[in-house]
């Protein structure tokens, strides 16, 4: 597959039939040699793809897209700060999220902190970044389940846009990736015009309309161990996730993973 429309949209768009790791791919490569931003790795066959916490994210031939996209983010002051790199794995889960419903316009689709992309409660897509502190650079990985059967599907809380009913010609692997690279870029530049102030570009304020996270229960599983219950009340200025305790304090986390409280049919409250 060549992705012309995908090709349009990015300095340089390497097309593997397969990958282990299309994020390890393109860090290992930016680490050693000067890629401009955009530059992007794409398959329909990882094979040794990671989520969050080191999970496998694995996925039948050709049954979903792995595509990775460094960010080189530079604002008209320079180097974006560190603090604010939070934004861009948002601005990834918000432009995976406007692409799944475009080709699913009925459905009820968002993402839920930091990483996901759900429909209905079930997750489509997870996200993952890669920071390059050395070069002052993140990689974005996303996994979007497309053709992906019922009984190919890997837990019974994930689906995929053909399980949901998207048209075929609306999950064609370059049609899925040139929404999402059109969109993720267009945020990200806005993000960048605006010195890295989310607020100004608007992408907060997006963010916090298509978050499903916002205003549920939710247990944060923090990376020290630690577990954290309570509201997910907001997002702040770098992209955090601001939590209010049971004892009404609010606690603001950069990482960690969330589970929301949940019916007893097992779908997301």
């Amino acid at each position: 597959m060549d992705y012309p429309a995908s090709r349009e949209l990015v300095p340089e768009l390497v097309v593997r039939e397969s990958s282990p790791s299309t994020n390890a791919e393109l860090a290992d490569r930016a680490r050693r040699e000067e890629l401009p931003s955009y530059t992007t790795v794409v398959t329909t066959d990882q094979t040794a793809g990671r989520g969050r916490l080191g999970r496998s994210w694995i996925a039948p031939a050709g049954s979903a897209i792995a595509a990775s996209v460094l960010v080189v983010p530079r604002t008209a002051a320079g180097p974006l700060s560190l603090d604010r790199f939070g934004w861009l794995p948002i601005a990834a889960g918000i432009a995976v999220t406007q692409t799944v419903a475009e080709a699913l316009p009925a459905a009820s689709t968002g993402f839920k902190w930091p990483n996901d992309v759900v429909i209905s409660g079930r997750k489509v897509c997870g996200v993952l970044a890669e920071l390059l502190p050395e070069r002052g650079a993140v990689v974005i990985g996303a996994g979007i389940n497309l053709a992906m059967t019922a009984r190919q599907l890997p837990v019974d809380t994930a689906t995929s846009l053909a399980i949901e009913g998207a048209p075929a010609d609306l999950i064609e692997p370059d049609t899925v990736l040139a929404g999402y690279l059109g969109r993720f870029r267009r945020l990200v530049e806005q993000y960048l015009e605006a010195g890295g102030d989310a607020e100004v570009s608007g992408l907060a304020a997006l963010a916090r309309s298509l978050c499903i996270t916002l205003g549920r229960v939710v247990r944060v599983e923090l990376p020290d161990g630690t577990v954290l219950e309570g509201t997910a009340t907001a997002l702040d200025a770098d992209g955090r996730l601001v939590v209010r305790g049971a004892d009404g304090a609010e606690h603001t986390v950069a990482a960690g993973d969330v589970t929301h409280a949940r019916h007893v049919d097992g779908r997301d409250a």
